[in-house]
């Protein structure tokens, strides 16, 4: 489930945080609660990716995290054993339970697992119109165990297309979505995700915007394109064998930080900074690719 995103370091100033919503008191009613995002993505059991990734890296930038699981895998730091999608039926009274109870300022999409799941996800984002959604195109995990059927890919460069805001593929996944080869240049990249726009553009979305990771490259570089915006976001490799969810990981904390009000540019990099944090503080688990260190900003 780990997408494999980047091991840099970002070469950007740090910058004043802004109050957070859960840090304000309400004089008659107390604590304001803090935005709600919501995770829609595989469980993971070691805790490096997938929703346990998710929750806490909500939990770190103090959003308040719900989530709605769409597979079990076998797995641990070496590799996934197995994977094992979610009876569709669950997923869909679970994602109508937890909208019947409260509105999500940001929802995040990984992990679908199979084809009936994810047209069921699809179905039901249709109903969440405004909230801004996070797609993170898990494909496969960082050892080659392929996660999603070929039934969830088509809906993945359809339905899921037409409905999000976001997309945070990386080279492999841009290639995999797009149909063209895996893109190694900065050029070629660029082309890669033009594409993806376009396809986009074709199922009547116009305002998506895509940050292509670039975390396997010697130049770990990062682009967010827009029909509006073109930015490089530049980084250095940071040494370290636990990049385990570095993917979805990524993925949350610009969920998160789009629920706390960043423009893109500023969810962008905040994002990657926080990311980068994790890294730099990581600590080895297990014998394989071990896990950030989602609270290293505690």
């Amino acid at each position: 489930m780990d997408s494999d995103f980047n091991k840099y370091e970002r070469a950007v100033p740090e910058k004043h945080e802004r109050q957070r919503p859960s840090q304000r008191i309400h004089a008659s009613t107390g604590p304001i609660p803090p935005p709600i995002v919501l995770s829609i993505a595989g469980f993971d059991p070691s805790g490096g990716a997938g929703i346990l990734a998710d929750l806490k890296t909500f939990a770190a930038l103090q959003v308040y995290g719900m989530a709605c699981i769409t597979a079990l895998t076998v797995q641990s730091t070496q590799g996934v054993r197995r994977v094992e999608a979610c009876d569709p039926t669950t997923v869909q009274e679970t994602l109508d339970c937890l909208a019947a109870d409260v509105r999500f300022q940001a929802i995040k999409v990984g992990m679908l697992g199979s084809g009936a799941v994810a047209s069921t996800v699809a179905d039901w984002l249709a109903s969440q119109s405004g909230v801004p959604v996070v797609l993170d195109p898990v494909l496969q995990s960082s050892s080659g165990t392929g996660l999603v059927d070929a039934a969830a890919l088509e809906l993945l460069r359809t339905r899921f297309l037409r409905r999000a805001d976001w997309i945070t593929p990386n080279l492999t996944e841009l290639a995999e979505l797009t149909g063209i080869e895996r893109p190694e240049t900065p050029p070629k990249i660029r082309e890669g995700a033009e594409k993806l726009l376009e396809m986009a553009a074709a199922q009547g979305n116009s305002r998506l915007k895509i940050v292509v990771t670039g975390g396997d490259r010697e130049q770990p570089d990062d682009l967010l394109l827009s029909w509006e915006t073109c930015q490089w976001y530049s980084g250095a490799h940071i040494e370290t064998n636990s990049t385990h969810g570095t993917g979805c990981t990524f993925s949350s904390a610009l969920a998160a930080r789009i629920a706390l009000g960043d423009q893109s540019c500023e969810a962008v990099e905040a994002a990657k900074r926080y990311v980068a944090g994790a890294l730099r503080s990581a600590y080895p688990i297990g014998h394989g690719k071990g896990p950030l260190n989602h609270f290293w900003n505690k």
